[in-house]
């Protein structure tokens, strides 16, 4: 009984008559997402502008970043598809990934990150003299630096 307490609103008990929902489009939490990718080094999208993504003009397209909601929990199950740069170590990166996602995701919603499944597409190549991608389907790596 305690716990069924617990997790009820204040608000409730002093405005019996009155519900309170909240509801969190996709875009939303995709938009966080990328926030936080954006931030760690060593990776990068799938495809696409990176810098389009932030500045929103492309949100509707971010290829690689699922998120599902579920309404009764009050959780949220989060999926991404990166590519990561020769040399970083995948536990390593994905520990860090994990981390900062739920915290992020957790304090910008309000939501319990159920889970946080990382899956590694491609191995980004970066040439030894000069530091560039190797090729021009790296851009995104180049824009995470």
């Amino acid at each position: 009984m305690f716990d069924s307490l617990k997790n009820m609103d204040s608000r409730e008990v002093e405005l019996p008559n009155t519900f309170f929902i909240r509801n969190i489009e996709s875009r939303v939490l995709q938009g966080i997402v990328l926030q936080v990718l954006a931030k760690i080094d060593g990776i990068s999208l799938l495809e696409g502008n990176l810098l389009d993504s932030l500045l929103g003009r492309d949100l509707e397209r971010i290829k690689g970043i699922h998120v599902d909601q579920q309404e009764k929990g009050r959780s949220v199950d989060i999926r991404v598809e990166i590519n990561v740069a020769y040399g970083v170590s995948i536990p390593e990166k994905s520990e860090e990934i994990q981390t900062k996602l739920v915290e992020e995701v957790s304090r910008w919603t309000g939501l319990h990150v159920a889970s946080v499944h990382i899956v590694f597409k491609e191995l980004i190549l970066v040439s030894e003299e000069n530091q560039a991608p190797a090729s021009s389907e790296e851009e995104a790596f180049a824009d995470l630096r």
